[in-house]
Parts: C-alpha cells; structure tokens; sequence
C-alpha cells in the first residue's frame, strides 16, 4: 500500500516522501496515529503542489540573497565607537554592532548571519563575512573609528 508520510516515521522516512509499506502496518500503526495518509491521486497532487511552492520560495530566496549580496559587495560600513590609546579599543566590536551599522545603512542583516574570524579590537578597515544563505556569501569592509 502506498501512503504519504505527515511526520517523521523511525525506519521508514521524512515528512512528504510516499512510500510503499504493508498494509496491516499502514492500517493498524500509520493511518490512526496520523503518521501517514493514503497515497491516492488528489492527496498526490496536493503534495506535488507543496513542493512546488517550496520549490518556488526558495528560488525567490535565493534571489533576494543575491540581490543583497550585490548592494553589499563593494558597501564600506563605518561602525563608530570609544577607544584608548593606540587605537585599542574599550571592549570590542561584535555581530550586533555591525548588525545595527548596516540596519542604520539600509541593510536588514541579521546578526547571526555575520561571521566574525576574530573579535575586532582596533581601529581602522576590517573584512567580515556575511552568509546571506547557504549558497551566497559575501565580505563587506567594515570600518572602526573613534568617537
């Protein structure tokens, strides 16, 4: 018997795949717990309908992403703050201070999505990475000065 599976199910896959199991298992344990639904041809075809929004609202996140990271590319990000002598820094500059930088430029990033190699502490240009989305990164120059 072919059911669609609503949840999770331990030894037989993930939501959304369709899959061919016993019937007594698909009578008894899957339909009445609601773990799976019979595969007939409406449920079929509103499952291929899901996937096809999926599919499309990935394709217009991907884009979006890549929309962002071309504004991004060549952007300088001035991020001001106090600072002793030498160009040391009182503490140092963290994701969430690039973050509200870039909210003040225009840019809606979120903090977690800039990736830090080491904790900024100086002065002056610094490149920093940002992951926009599993496929597109971008390095934005972010510039400390003092107040």
């Amino acid at each position: 018997m072919k059911v669609i599976l609503l949840q999770d199910v331990k030894g037989q896959g993930k939501k959304g795949e369709v899959k061919d199991v016993s019937e007594g298992y698909a009578r008894n344990f899957l339909l009445p717990r609601n773990l799976a639904e019979e595969a007939t041809a409406s449920a079929l075809h509103r499952l291929q309908t899901q996937h096809d929004k999926e599919a499309r609202y990935k394709a217009q996140e991907l884009q979006e992403a890549k929309d962002l990271a071309a504004k991004l590319e060549d952007k300088k990000i001035v991020v001001k703050t106090q600072s002793g002598e030498g160009g040391r820094l009182f503490g140092a500059i963290t994701t969430k201070h690039i973050a509200d930088a870039m909210k003040r430029e225009g840019f809606s990033v979120d903090k977690r999505k800039i990736q830090l190699q080491d904790h900024i502490k100086t002065l002056g240009g610094h490149r920093v990475q940002v992951k926009l989305h599993p496929e597109v990164s971008v390095n934005v120059l972010v510039y400390v000065e003092a107040e």
